[in-house]
């Protein structure tokens, strides 16, 4: 791979990664802008609190994608035909276990949530019944997780943009039909997000079979299962894990305690989350893209293309995030308008829209590592910077400024916190990820 191939294949594995990642908060926004549009704001905040207790539930499952991407990826560099087979059916195997105990553990799992992150009697009610319908959908994500990552790590952007845009065309479609076909509430958004999860599942299998048949052939039940690589599978997922619920709960505080201040507030930060949302998976296209092609020069021993793509990486990340921070600048207040058409919402969210500017750069920078730290593996020094910036940046920066700066207390501490992340890993990249990976090509 030549110097002047790579800013192709950054853009081959990237530009998919963006339109895949963009149909997902588009999703989130057709369902904010559905709810927005209704008589009252508590299908809005139902689904905000439905959707937050998914995070903590689905985005503690990312590993699946996450990790299986790296680890995919390092095997298809070392042209290990055989291993990545086995790792996918190490991911397909705990998305299954994972999945099913989701739904036998649905009761506890509800208790707990809603005792954390309580809202108001009638908001809380929907977000209920959102939550008893959306949790069939478990097998289903889990299983579409690790298939993505696979996918991934086998350089393959392109079949993950296939599924996330079908994935995502149904479910709009769903919830048109059940919301404003059949007059469901935030329980027919629900409904549409079960019925599409298993529709993408079944096209994820049938290309799994149509593209990678004879690698499915490889699969070795008891190299699957094998001790050393068991290991390295949960070493690995178990520190994204512990990375993700911070960011989990980073988000979920920041939810619990807008809907502690009141429903308008509840409703307005949901909206503006979008715009984090929108910007983030954008930024995520270039992070995916450097999970895949870290992963696989990381495999393949080659350090000197290695800092090379990490530099066009982070060019074309950075680049994603200051377009998105002069659209918000300039356009912000028109997409306020088409989340909802409610004054008192609009009035309450316009005075924090001078924060989606100065998010992306700062987020960017953030979002950038974490792709290059999960293609190399390179994921405890990841979690560990995650608890600081979550313990030490996010938490204290909101405690002390929320006495004099009310809501905007919880935007400058997701602001340190996404700057503490960026900065945090940047300082170690040179030992984590630029020396671990001379050392290899070192000794092989």
């Amino acid at each position: 791979m030549r110097i002047i191939h790579l800013n192709r294949e950054t853009l081959r594995l990237a530009v998919p990664n963006i339109l895949s990642n963009i149909a997902i908060p588009l999703l989130g926004m057709v369902d904010t802008a559905m709810m927005g549009h209704l008589n009252s704001e508590i299908y809005m905040g139902a689904v905000a609190l439905g959707s937050i207790i998914f995070n903590f539930v689905y985005w503690g499952f990312g590993f699946l994608r996450m990790g299986t991407t790296g680890l995919t990826a390092q095997a298809f560099g070392r042209s290990d035909r055989r291993e990545c087979a086995a790792i996918l059916g190490r991911g397909a195997a705990v998305a299954v276990v994972g999945g099913l105990l989701l739904i036998v553990l649905q009761v506890a799992i509800s208790a707990a949530a809603f005792a954390l992150i309580p809202g108001e009697a009638d908001v809380e009610s929907w977000a209920r019944r959102y939550f008893y319908i959306r949790i069939y959908a478990a097998p289903a994500t889990l299983l579409l997780y690790a298939i993505h990552g696979w996918f991934l790590g086998m350089q393959n952007a392109r079949y993950p943009l296939i599924l996330t845009v079908l994935a995502t065309g149904a479910n709009i479609g769903f919830n048109v039909l059940f919301v404003l076909g059949f007059g469901m509430k935030s329980d027919g958004v629900a409904l549409g997000t079960v019925c599409a999860q298993y529709l993408g599942l079944a096209a994820g299998v049938a290309l799994l079979v149509r593209r990678y048949r004879p690698w499915l052939r490889r699969l070795d039940w008891k190299r699957v299962s094998r001790l050393d690589a068991l290991q390295t599978f949960f070493r690995v997922n178990i520190d994204i894990f512990i990375r993700t619920i911070c960011l989990i709960f980073s988000f979920a505080f920041f939810t619990s305690a807008s809907a502690a201040m009141d429903s308008l507030v509840l409703a307005a930060n949901q909206i503006l989350l979008q715009y984090l949302s929108l910007m983030a998976y954008g930024v995520d296209g270039f992070a995916f893209a450097a999970e895949s092609l870290v992963g696989r020069l990381t495999g393949a021993c080659r350090p000197d293309l290695l800092r090379r793509a990490v530099r066009r990486l982070f060019g074309w990340g950075l680049g994603v995030g200051a377009v998105f921070s002069l659209a918000y600048l300039f356009f912000g207040d028109e997409l306020l308008r088409v989340f909802t058409d409610q004054p008192d919402i609009l009035a309450t969210a316009a005075p924090y829209l001078h924060w989606m500017v100065w998010l992306p750069p700062v987020g960017a920078v953030a979002y950038m590592w974490d792709g290059v730290y999960i293609g190399a593996t390179a994921t405890r020094p990841m979690r560990n910077m995650m608890l600081v910036a979550t313990l030490l940046v996010f938490l204290p920066s909101y405690y002390l400024a929320v006495p004099a700066m009310g809501n905007d207390a919880l935007w400058l501490a997701m602001l340190l916190f996404m700057a503490a992340r960026g900065l945090s890993l940047s300082l170690l990249a040179p030992r984590w990820i630029f020396g671990t990976a001379a050392h290899s090509a070192t000794i092989a």
